[in-house]
């Protein structure tokens, strides 16, 4: 998928429809002149609802429908008739989409399995006919409720991906290029920074057709935290991960001081990423003999697993499919609970400047063919 295709932010406004109005309807025929109340309640009106679908990966299917509006309710009608229920608008997203308020930053939900469904904003109940008001001293009573009225609220969906390992690495570091040898993934791979602009996800194949995902987010360097590069934007999509994979070029300047600043910025984005296990690969080691690998192996912190690869050769390839399958199906691996801090207003603006822009590109490219005939093009 095209990187502008990719869309994990959007802000959307909801509408939930109104209640019907009660009936406030006195009961007569030719043989009645004066019967009792027998007005029935108003409907509902509609909810919005969120469902998990697996069918989604993104949201970009909610980027040019922003205004989501329920069915209001219908009155009330005589003989007790209850009207007719407003209809409810559900919105699929892809699991792991999390919900927050867009005015103050408050989570509201997250969606996480296939199926799941979450009322995210309730709609007005009915009001009740008169019926439901008579009484010994008022026996025909000439009013009803009215429905309550509909609720607005805008959102701001969050998509943060599902997969069992995320790859963290600087830049150049291999990461790409990884996802696209163990797995069918087609990300884009070049020699310069920032290749990787988006998420990537793939499925990995292991041993007796057993699979399991991972995630290439772009690339770290040190000040991310700070908005430097391309900032913290895409970490949110590792929190979900089971385990994390350090990716360091065997040609680095200090392994261990590459590995330090990235743990660093991990941290300064959500100390809890720095309680996942870790696992070390150090990659590009088709240009390393034994001997290296020994010194470089004495280098490395004795608490983190260490494998070396390579890519192009294969080395290594294998080991590192067999640690990890073995690490994501650890008990306490299993379970990935992450607390959803409310989002910061500065960090919604940020997100809403980067849409923009990319909407103004996308607009851009698009002027160029207007007024241009299909046997033109």
């Amino acid at each position: 998928m095209a990187s502008s295709n990719f869309v994990d932010y959007v802000k959307i406004f909801c509408r939930s429809g109104k209640g019907g109005p009660g009936s406030k309807h006195l009961y007569r025929d030719k043989l009645t002149q004066k019967g009792g109340p027998d007005g029935g309640d108003g409907g509902r009106g509609g909810h919005i609802i969120l469902r998990g679908s697996k069918n989604y990966w993104t949201l970009i299917h909610l980027k040019y429908a922003r205004h989501i509006h329920a069915g209001d309710g219908e009155g009330g009608s005589q003989s007790r008739s209850f009207g007719k229920e407003g209809e409810d608008k559900v919105i699929e997203v892809p699991c792991g989409t999390v919900v927050y308020d867009a005015e103050t930053g408050e989570f509201l939900c997250d969606i996480t399995e296939d199926g799941e469904e979450v009322v995210l904003v309730k709609g007005g109940r009915g009001g009740q006919g008169n019926w439901h008001f008579r009484t010994a001293t008022n026996q025909t009573p000439r009013f009803a409720q009215p429905g309550e009225p509909s609720i607005e609220q805008t959102v701001i969906l969050q998509l943060k991906v599902l997969a069992d390992v995320g790859l963290v690495g600087f830049p150049n570091a291999g990461k790409s290029t990884l996802l696209s040898v163990v797995s069918a993934a087609k990300p884009e791979i070049a020699n310069y920074p920032f290749t990787t602009l988006v998420p990537n996800l793939g499925i990995v194949a292991y041993r007796d057709n057993r699979s399991f995902v991972m995630a290439d987010i772009p690339g770290i360097i040190e000040g991310a935290s700070e908005g430097r590069g391309l900032g913290l934007r895409f970490l949110r999509h590792i929190e979900r991960n089971s385990i994390l994979l350090f990716m360091i070029p065997a040609d680095s300047d200090d392994i261990i001081a590459e590995y330090n600043i990235l743990l660093n910025e991990l941290k300064q984005y959500n100390p809890e990423l720095v309680g996942k296990q870790r696992i070390l690969a150090i990659t590009k080691c088709d240009m390393l003999d034994d001997e290296l690998m020994i010194e470089i192996k004495k280098l490395v912190p004795n608490d983190i697993q260490t494998v070396f690869i390579s890519s192009l050769t294969g080395l290594g390839i294998m080991e590192l499919k067999d640690l990890i399958w073995t690490e994501i199906n650890k008990e306490s691996n299993k379970v990935v609970e992450i607390t959803h801090r409310p989002m910061e207003v500065a960090y919604h603006e940020e997100e809403e400047e980067m849409e923009e822009e990319i909407d103004e590109e996308e607009d851009d490219d698009l002027s160029k063919y207007k007024g241009i005939g299909w046997d033109e093009l």
